[in-house]
């Protein structure tokens, strides 16, 4: 008998809440660690926009006075532009009668400056202090796209005591119009414009329209080491990094090991155990022509009625890691961290939002909190369950 709809869509109806309807022609989001453009943009253009994602800055350029990398591409890099690396970035700040406060200039303690007499340091009254590794940039098109009525959705599906935390963030071009965030790893930004501008500034210290006004180095004025007059981008780099991403194909699965059939079976313990509650598998973005991000972003059709496997719910979970640090958000994320998004993880080799973490199993068994009960089932898994779950894993 004929189907009226693609049968997959009857496996992410739930996630389509709160008005959105679906559209006939929801198809897979392309994947692959290959360079190429998802078609958002022409394969001339995507090289365009990927040699703006790699260059390298300078003090010409207006580069620092305190940074941490010389461009996007040194932080995201493993194994194509845009996904993810080794490098850190350090965070810092005080608790103060179980309150936040950032370290003098900010929270984020930029590891490189132009002079040595401005190179930022920790000093021992900052009593929290944070790795947090580079985060994958591949597929975030589709994850921008994503509207936010199925993440609020998928927060209200999850078990009590489970719930991840929805925060609204500025969206910077749009005059800090608020939406659903979804990217770093406090979710403090839900567009990729305003993540670019935000990255620009804080991990490369070159000004933009959006983020006109230079960093200090640790709360003190760094002028007399810049000669480079703010905004020292006109936007335009902003703009290229912003397409980048938003033109990148989603992470691969290792095809051949995802067909195994321990595989199979470690992604069944996987969903039996309650992994999948916070590693959503499934997501579909917005259909196409749908306008988000405070009105000025159009969902293309590249972009749209696209099914994802991100295997994250992009929501703030406490699991026992947190880092303690408050970023665009409530008090009440202190302690929490974005859900790791899973695909493309078999290219990273330190794991968690720290990079503490060596193999699967170690990240597993950090998990406390509200995944405590996942970890426990985890544990009492057969040793071969356990090692076709890690199979699983290896295959995303």
């Amino acid at each position: 008998m004929r189907r009226s709809l693609p049968w997959v869509l009857f496996l992410v109806l739930p996630l389509f809440l709160g008005g959105y309807l679906i559209s006939q022609a929801v198809t897979e989001a392309p994947t692959g660690f290959d360079n190429q453009s998802n078609g958002m943009l022409s394969s001339g253009q995507f090289k365009q926009a990927a040699k703006a994602f790699e260059e390298r800055e300078g003090i010409d350029d207006g580069i620092g006075p305190t940074y941490n990398a010389q461009s996007c591409a040194e932080c995201h890099q493993n194994p194509v532009t845009g996904a993810i690396s080794q490098i850190t970035e350090q965070r810092a700040g005080t608790l103060v009668a179980g309150n936040f406060v950032d370290a003098p200039g900010g929270s984020l303690i930029a590891s490189r400056a132009i002079d040595p007499a401005i190179q930022e340091r920790l000093t021992d009254d900052l009593n929290v202090r944070a790795f947090r590794s580079s985060l994958n940039t591949l597929g975030d098109g589709f994850v921008e796209a994503v509207p936010d009525a199925t993440l609020i959705a998928l927060s209200a599906s999850q078990p009590a005591g489970m719930q991840g935390q929805v925060i609204m963030v500025p969206v910077l071009e749009a005059g800090n119009t608020p939406r659903v965030g979804r990217f770093g790893w406090k979710n403090q930004h839900a567009s990729l414009f305003s993540f670019s501008a935000d990255a620009y500034l804080n991990e490369m210290g070159i000004t933009s329209p959006l983020q006109p006004t230079e960093n200090t180095s640790s709360g003190n004025s760094v002028a007399a080491f810049d000669a480079v007059a703010d905004p020292e981008d006109n936007g335009d780099d902003v703009e290229a990094f912003a397409d980048f991403m938003r033109s990148t194909k989603a992470p691969a699965r290792d095809a051949a090991l995802a067909a195994s059939p321990a595989a199979l079976a470690g992604q069944a313990t996987f969903n039996a155990i309650g992994c999948n509650i916070c590693h959503t598998p499934t997501l579909v973005t917005a259909p196409v022509g749908t306008v988000v991000n405070g009105g000025t972003f159009t969902i293309p059709a590249a972009l749209g009625d696209k099914i994802i496997h991100p295997f994250g719910d992009f929501l703030l979970h406490d699991v026992g890691t947190g880092d303690g640090v408050v970023q665009n958000g409530p008090p009440s994320t202190r302690n929490k961290m974005r859900t790791a998004p899973l695909w493309g993880v078999r290219t990273r080799n330190r794991l968690m939002h720290d990079g503490e973490s060596l193999t699967f199993t170690d990240a597993i068994n950090r998990h406390a909190g509200e995944a405590a009960g996942v970890t426990a089932a985890f544990n009492a898994l057969t040793p071969a369950q356990k090692a076709e779950l890690v199979t699983f894993l290896t295959s995303l």
